[in-house]
């Protein structure tokens, strides 16, 4: 029996920026139905590890499959949250119309939104705590909130993968907990998450497996077995940030 593909696979993957190499030979298989944690330093290569896979940048080399087709013929299987501080925010459309953003792919051409969306916008919404913001434009919400609309438009998608760029970010503690309430929803539905995240003392907690990345994968498996302070020295080079030293086994 041939055995399911992975829902990411990155095979021999190199990026650069200008000619100025930022990651190399990037290899991973990225389970199904797990949070997975993207950790390094600055520089480190996170951001433009989503964006050479999503063909946001070009690749120097390598291969990237979801589900084990080109990521081009793929894309309904994939939610993307960017990062908060690379959106527009003085845009003007609503809090409902973003969500409903992430519906468009399931319409098709110049189809329009049936009732059926217009639950399923309200249902994502609801699930982040911003029903009653539905109409509010999105220049009016503080950072938080903005987050918040983010997640709601990739779970608008209905998707199998998700990407997810330092979602947890300058955020406040009760986006904080909206946001991994949806994503242990999500795991629980067989869902698949890459999330690039900074913050080392909730690493432990958030994430079933983690990735450590200095322009390359310097270790990546289950976090208990990966998440160790030889790993970590060995990723931040000496740079290590403070943290209890009980997170790390």
């Amino acid at each position: 029996m041939k055995e399911n593909p992975y829902p990411l696979e990155i095979k021999n993957l190199s990026a650069a920026y200008d000619k100025s190499p930022v990651l190399y030979d990037i290899n991973l298989k990225i389970p199904k139905g797990h949070i997975v944690g993207v950790l390094g330093p600055n520089g480190a290569g996170k951001s433009t590890l989503l964006k050479a896979v999503m063909g946001l940048i070009k690749k120097s080399k390598g291969s990237v499959t979801i589900f084990g087709k080109p990521f081009r013929k793929a894309l309904h299987h994939v939610g993307y949250v960017p990062q908060r501080e690379s959106i527009d925010w003085d845009f003007p459309v609503t809090v409902f119309d973003v969500v409903m953003m992430g519906r468009y792919n399931g319409l098709g051409l110049f189809k329009r939104p049936k009732k059926a969306d217009h639950e399923a916008v309200y249902a994502c919404l609801e699930k982040v705590h911003m029903l009653p913001l539905a109409n509010r434009q999105i220049s009016n919400l503080s950072g938080g909130q903005q987050q918040r609309i983010f997640l709601a438009r990739a779970l608008a998608q209905e998707s199998d993968l998700y990407f997810m760029d330092e979602p947890f970010a300058g955020v406040d503690a009760k986006t904080e907990k909206a946001i991994i309430d949806v994503l242990h929803e999500l795991r629980s539905k067989g869902k698949t998450l890459l999330v690039i995240h900074h913050d080392l003392s909730t690493a432990v907690d958030y994430f079933d497996y983690v990735v450590l990345l200095n322009r390359q994968i310097i270790a990546y498996g289950p976090t208990k077995e990966t998440f160790t302070l030889e790993n970590l020295e060995k990723t931040y080079e000496g740079k290590l940030q403070v943290f209890h030293a009980s997170q790390t086994q």
